[in-house]
């Protein structure tokens, strides 16, 4: 099975990465960008069968930090 994390700060924390990205894209000419949030996505290959507590369980204890950021799961079969 395979599933797909995704990783993003909650609103309202700051995200100087993503200000950074924003001033970047910003410098290189491209305009009307009104915000940018970076995240991250985590792929796993997990035994058939693997509960989706199971996962959530991974999520919450490391893969994301439940305080500021938010996560997605989408599951899908090998």
């Amino acid at each position: 099975m395979k599933v797909t994390v995704r990783v993003t700060l909650k609103q309202g924390v700051l995200d100087p990465q993503g200000k950074a990205i924003q001033h970047a894209l910003g410098s290189l000419g491209f305009d009307g960008i009104d915000n940018v949030r970076q995240g991250k996505v985590i792929e796993l290959d997990l035994a058939d069968g693997t509960s989706e507590s199971d996962i959530i369980d991974m999520c919450e204890k490391l893969l994301a930090n439940p305080v500021i950021e938010d996560y997605i799961i989408d599951m899908e079969a090998a």
